[in-house]
C-alpha cells in the first residue's frame, strides 16, 4: 500500500502562523492632524481656553472609552449614558462638597437614617413576598400578596420620607457633603454607577439592542429627575458649587497651571484604562467577549454564560462612565442636574466612538479629541463667519445685522456634529480607526 506524497511547497507558511505587523501610517497621519488642530486652537483661543478644552476632551474620552466596550466589544447600544454621568458627578459632589453642620449637627440623620432603614427593611419584605411560592402559595396569589405589599409600604416609607426631607430643606437647606478628597467621589461615583447598571442589566440585557437602548434611555431620565428634584439632597437646580479639586486650583497657580496639572491626572487615568482594556481585549476573555457579540448561538453552544458575560461587560461601561461623569463633574467645579442632557452627554459621547470606530481603543480617543474639538470650536468659527457675512451685506446691500447672533453660532454646533456624522456614516461607517480582528490559527 502506497503512501501519499506530501505535494505542499517546503516555503509555504500558513497565514495565521505568523502576524505581520502594518506600518500604523493611517494612526500617525490622523493623530498629526489632530495635533495641528490642538495647536491652531492655542494660537487661536489661548493656553488657558485650549487646556480647558483639553481636560474636558479627556474626560469625555473617559466616557466614550465606557461606551466603546459596551457597544464596540458586546455590540450593547446604551442611550442612557447622561444618567451614568450624572450619578459620577453626584458623587464627586456628595464627597467633597464640606461638611454642613447645620445638618450633622442636629437629630435630622438619625431621623434620615431610621427611614432608610425602614426602606431597606420594606425591600427584603416586598422581596422575600415573591418567594412565597417555595413555600407551597399558588403562584398568582402570591404575585398579588407581593403588589399589594410593595404598595402599602413604598406609600408609608415615602410619607415617611417626605417629613424628614421637608425638615432638612427648611433647617439645613441640604445635607451636604462628606469633606473627602474629589478622588474618593470618582471612585464611589463609579461603584454605584456599576451598581446601578448591574441592576439594568440584570433586568434589561434580554432585550434586543433596540429595546435596551429604550429601557437605558427611560432609566437616565429617571436618574436625572430624581437628581432634579432632591432639593434636600443635592439642592436640585440651586446647584452646589464650587466643588474642590484633587490638585491646586486656580487661585494658587492660576488657571492654566492649575487646568494643566488637572490635564496630566486625567491623562494617567485614561493611560492606566487603555492599558487594562488593551490587555483585556487581546485576552482570552476579550476574544470571547466578540465571539458572544458576532455570533451568540455558537458561543452558547460552546458553553459560555452568556447573560453574565454580556452584564460583566455592562458594567464595566458603566464604571468608566461614572468615573469620568465625576472628573468631569470636578473640573468644572459645578454640580447642577439640570445641566445634564441627552445632547451633550449621550449624543456627543455616541458620535465620538462613531467618528473614531467601536471596538478601537485608540479610535475612541482620537474621536472624543476631535469630536469635542469640533464641537467647542463650532461656536467661534460660526460668530465669525457670521459677522463677516454681516459686515459684507451692511457695507454691500445695507442689511441690518441681527441682535441675536451669539444665540445662533451656539446652534452651529448641533448643525455641525449632524454633518459630521452624516459624512462618517457615509465614507467611514466603521469610523477613521476601525476595529481590528486578529485570526488565531
Amino acid at each position: 500500500m502506497s503512501h501519499p506524497t506530501n505535494t505542499r511547497n517546503p516555503a509555504y507558511t500558513p497565514k495565521d502562523a505568523t502576524q505581520t505587523r502594518r506600518f500604523p501610517l493611517r494612526e500617525l497621519v490622523l493623530f498629526g492632524a489632530l495635533l495641528i488642530a490642538v495647536l491652531a486652537v492655542y494660537a487661536l483661543m489661548g493656553a488657558a481656553y485650549s487646556t480647558r478644552m483639553l481636560v474636558e476632551a479627556a474626560c469625555y474620552a473617559i466616557l466614550a472609552l465606557g461606551l466603546t466596550i459596551q457597544w464596540g466589544y458586546a455590540g450593547q447600544f446604551n442611550a442612557g449614558v447622561m444618567g451614568f454621568v450624572a450619578l459620577g458627578g453626584f458623587c464627586a459632589m456628595l464627597f467633597s462638597v464640606p461638611v454642613n453642620d447645620a445638618f450633622w449637627g442636629t437629630e435630622l440623620p438619625g431621623e434620615l437614617g431610621q427611614v432608610l432603614l425602614y426602606g431597606i427593611a420594606a425591600t427584603l419584605l416586598v422581596v422575600g413576598a415573591t418567594k412565597l411560592d417555595r413555600l407551597g402559595v399558588p403562584k398568582k396569589l402570591r404575585t398579588v400578596i407581593a403588589v399589594v405589599l410593595a404598595v402599602v409600604l413604598y406609600l408609608v416609607v415615602i410619607s415617611l420620607l417626605r417629613d424628614v426631607t421637608s425638615q432638612i430643606q427648611s433647617q439645613a437647606g441640604f445635607v451636604g457633603g462628606f469633606g473627602l478628597p474629589p478622588w474618593v467621589g470618582w471612585i464611589v461615583g463609579g461603584a454605584l454607577a456599576g451598581g446601578v447598571g448591574y441592576f439594568i442589566g440584570h433586568v434589561c440585557l434580554g432585550l434586543r439592542s433596540d429595546y435596551l437602548a429604550i429601557a437605558t434611555l427611560g432609566i437616565a431620565e429617571i436618574i436625572k429627575a430624581f437628581l432634579k428634584n432632591s432639593d434636600w439632597l443635592t439642592r436640585g437646580t440651586a446647584t452646589v458649587s464650587p466643588l474642590p479639586w484633587p490638585t491646586p486650583g486656580p487661585a494658587e497657580l492660576g488657571f492654566t497651571l492649575s487646568r494643566a496639572i488637572y490635564l496630566s491626572v486625567t491623562a494617567v487615568v485614561i493611560a492606566v484604562i487603555f492599558f487594562l482594556l488593551h490587555r483585556a481585549y487581546h485576552a482570552p476573555w476579550g476574544r470571547m467577549i466578540r465571539a458572544i457579540r458576532d455570533n451568540e448561538v455558537s458561543s452558547a453552544a460552546m458553553g459560555k454564560d452568556i447573560n453574565k458575560r454580556r452584564l460583566e461587560i455592562f458594567v464595566l461601561g458603566c464604571i468608566l462612565m461614572g468615573l469620568g461623569g465625576g472628573m468631569l463633574g470636578t473640573f468644572n467645579s459645578l454640580f447642577d442636574p439640570q445641566g445634564y442632557l441627552p445632547l451633550n452627554h449621550t449624543f456627543l459621547v455616541l458620535v465620538m466612538v462613531i467618528l473614531g470606530g467601536p471596538g478601537n481603543n485608540l479610535g475612541t480617543i482620537f474621536g472624543a479629541v476631535a469630536v469635542y474639538i469640533i464641537w467647542i470650536m463650532s461656536e467661534p468659527l460660526a460668530l465669525f463667519l457670521m459677522q463677516l457675512a454681516v459686515a459684507f451685506g451692511e457695507g454691500t446691500f445695507g442689511w441690518d445685522a441681527p441682535s441675536n447672533m451669539d444665540s445662533r453660532a451656539l446652534q452651529a454646533r448641533v448643525l455641525v456634529i449632524g454633518m459630521l456624522i452624516t459624512l462618517v456614516l457615509r465614507f467611514a461607517p466603521k469610523g477613521l480607526l476601525p476595529e481590528k480582528i486578529k485570526s488565531h490559527g
